[in-house]
């Protein structure tokens, strides 16, 4: 597995991207993609049109953020090359289905974390388990200030966990900053 990560806007996706093709091309095959971003406004859509544009047509897309962990298991072995972008727009999701209309001062982010462990650590096990070259992208929000409100705060806490658990399983890991990757493991 290989984890690429960075802050906004700063090379991750087009790093991805090209290390998914030189695994294609070395293991003679085709990549999937699957992108975990919704289009909830016209400004998110037109930002996952983009991406679209800068990935190769023959490339499979499944979009989709809900039991990334089976779409593994089950592309495994079909496709050389599994790339999932991103992370923390995974974790953003799967955050307000849980916590739907509710407010987010009232919210038990404790509560939250145990539901969304057995979905990481589930996502974790099909990566290691798979036989496909997984390339899997997320944001780096650590090196920022800490939020003022308290959901920023405990999504912060939650994607900083998670991408920990992510490196220490990662055989790479690349840090993307200013469109300059820099390997920091493996």
């Amino acid at each position: 597995m290989i984890l690429i990560t960075g802050g906004a806007r700063s090379g991750k996706s087009r790093l991805a991207e090209q290390l998914a093709n030189q695994k294609a091309a070395a293991y003679g095959g085709n990549v999937l993609y699957i992108a975990t971003s919704l289009a909830t406004d016209d400004e998110m859509l037109r930002r996952i049109e983009q991406h679209k544009l800068t990935r190769p047509a023959h490339w499979r897309t499944h979009e989709g953020y809900r039991q990334t962990g089976n779409e593994i298991r089950q592309q495994s072995g079909f496709f050389p090359v599994i790339v999932l972008e991103c992370i923390t727009t995974m974790l953003t999701n799967l955050i307000f289905d849980w916590a739907g209309d509710s407010d987010p001062d009232q919210l038990d982010y404790s509560a939250l974390e145990r539901w969304l462990e057995p979905q990481m650590d589930d996502l974790l096990k099909s990566c290691a388990e798979s036989k496909s070259e997984i390339i899997i992208v997320t944001n780096e929000l650590g090196c920022g200030i800490v939020p003022e409100y308290p959901l920023a705060r405990h999504f912060l806490d939650i994607a900083g966990r998670v991408n920990q658990k992510l490196a220490q399983q990662a055989d790479e890991v690349h840090l993307v900053v200013s469109g300059i990757d820099v390997k920091i493991k493996g």
